[in-house]
């Protein structure tokens, strides 16, 4: 099976999200998720008490191998905790700065210019799509929603959103009964046969603490006749898009707001 690889290439700051601790929700996010055994103590102190390593140049090799083995490689972000904490606060030279220091890092280690594009935390605005509008990517998948859409700004339809239909682990286990034993049940449960179903997985949880859950989900949706397949593969697919707008929205077991199809939202 082939998916899509969004990649984070530069520092790895991501430890300075500790200082969300203060907000009740995130605290309470954290717990919840038990999040010093999901994710590591290397992990949740990475970039805190000195600068974070470059992920791209460290990790290299991982990418390259991701490129070779047929997935498609797109943009997650040079620095993420810089995005996922700023963008609202970065103009417009500082978005582009961020984008096109990400797309020149991956072109190096792939060899190919990404054609797409994820914003990190689903944290994105109108400024950042008219830049990714200026790098040319074929889609992006900067949101939560039910379809393929062309988002607007003003009256400018950008590139096709691919959004994440489902929602992620930390957002569903240890709320409403669910944990780990009944987790790959309920997260099946929620697949809506011939409509968009896209998965978020994190390289950080399914592909280190929680890798044994992620195989027996791939094992039993394979077994169900689920097909997995690449975001591209699934644009493809899905027809002219209809347009839509992006709006900031709350979700359950997530802390803050994040960019949501707007007609998913009503």
């Amino acid at each position: 099976m082939r998916a899509t690889f969004f990649f984070t290439v530069g520092p790895d700051n991501m430890g300075r999200h500790i200082r969300r601790l203060v907000r009740p929700r995130f605290l309470v996010k954290m717990l919840r998720s038990r999040a010093s055994q999901l994710y590591g103590w290397d992990i949740l102190l990475r970039g805190t008490l000195w600068p974070g390593p470059e992920i791209g140049r460290r990790l290299a090799p991982v990418i390259r191998a991701a490129a070779s083995d047929g997935h498609e490689i797109g943009l997650h972000a040079w620095d993420h905790h810089l995005w996922q904490a700023r963008i609202d606060r970065l103009d417009r030279a500082a978005i582009a700065e961020q984008l096109q220091k990400g797309v020149d890092a991956l072109a190096g280690i792939t060899g190919v210019r990404p054609a797409c594009s994820a914003a990190a935390g689903w944290r994105c605005n109108e400024a950042a799509l008219l830049e990714k509008e200026a790098l040319g990517f074929a889609y992006n998948s900067d949101c939560r929603g039910e379809s393929v859409f062309r988002p607007l700004v003003g009256d400018v339809a950008c590139a096709p959103q691919v959004p994440v239909t489902l929602p992620t682990y930390d957002e569903l286990v240890g709320r409403e009964g669910i944990r780990d034993e009944n987790y790959n049940e309920h997260l099946l449960g929620r697949l809506r046969p011939g409509r968009l179903n896209v998965l978020t997985i994190h390289a950080e949880v399914e592909g280190c603490s929680r890798q044994g859950l992620f195989g027996d989900f791939l094992a039993r949706a394979a077994a169900l006749g689920v097909r997995c397949e690449t975001l591209r593969e699934t644009l493809d697919s899905a027809g002219a898009p209809a347009r839509d707008r992006i709006v900031q929205a709350e979700l359950p077991g997530r802390e803050g707001a994040v960019c949501c199809q707007a007609s998913a939202r009503r």
